[in-house]
């Protein structure tokens, strides 16, 4: 089954095979998908780090043989902004992208080759897990809302949680709903550790949102921006507005 990696800074993954359809995701510098189908523009790929599915702009992957990187180290871009070099231009790609296949020089991808040369995060070390998401949570502050987004340049509630964890070696899954499903829950506010994911729903039940609790009354998550608010019992509170934003479902531990 041929693969094929990202080489733009952000890939987004389109619903359907057309400019005009909604972002569902996005694939970051480095991530490799599976071809599912190919279009005239458009392939359908699914990601190997969640399995989700969408339409890729054909001319921003390059095909590869997957065994460039199944065996790569899984160290990611620490930075807000990290400079790789494609053909010997410089670009800029954002925090988080897996930078493993690059570091050991410069590397042929099809048409193309990529240099990295700069630091790199290892999540395999074993950083203190609870410092860690919150260290890299913080890196996100004030980053816009994007429906479908993963990165700094836009991130969505749970492509926010996503790629926090990711630094701490733990995979989540894409969506909100579907990270609800991993991990213990929780019982109360009061027994919450920095790291612990809180869930909310809306009318008809369904989780909608999630975000990080940095504490027992505090938490982080991506709504309009990725923004510190109050949390209790019964939900979020807008730290800005003193307005009830979001309604308080489940606490699941991960970590």
């Amino acid at each position: 089954m041929p693969y094929l990696v990202c080489v733009v800074p952000v890939c987004p993954v389109k619903a359907e095979p057309s400019h005009r359809s909604e972002q569902a995701t996005q694939l970051l510098f480095g991530e490799v998908a599976e071809i599912i189908e190919t279009g005239k523009d458009f392939i359908k790929v699914k990601h190997l780090y969640d399995d989700y599915e969408g339409w890729c702009q054909r001319s921003q992957l390059e095909e590869i043989s997957i065994d460039q990187f199944k065996d790569a180290p899984a160290f990611l871009a620490p930075e807000y902004l990290n400079e790789v070099l494609v053909n010997n231009q410089v670009m800029q790609v954002p925090l988080g992208c897996p930078v493993g296949v690059f570091i050991s020089g410069k590397q042929s991808l099809g048409n193309i080759t990529i240099e990295y040369n700069k630091t790199s995060w290892n999540p395999t070390i074993q950083h203190n897990p609870h410092d860690t998401i919150k260290e890299n949570a913080f890196k996100y502050l004030n980053t816009s809302y994007q429906w479908g987004g993963r990165s700094v340049f836009g991130v969505d509630c749970s492509g926010f949680t996503q790629m926090v964890f990711r630094f701490a070696g733990i995979p989540l899954l894409r969506d909100a709903y579907q990270q609800a499903s991993q991990g213990e829950a929780i019982g109360f506010l009061q027994e919450v550790k920095c790291g612990d994911l809180a869930f909310f729903d809306n009318e008809e039940q369904k989780i909608t949102h999630v975000g990080i609790l940095l504490d027992s009354s505090t938490i982080i998550h991506a709504s309009g921006k990725v923004r510190i608010d109050t949390i209790d019992h019964s939900g979020i509170i807008n730290a800005e507005t003193g307005l009830r934003t979001h309604r308080l479902r489940v606490i699941k531990r991960i970590l």
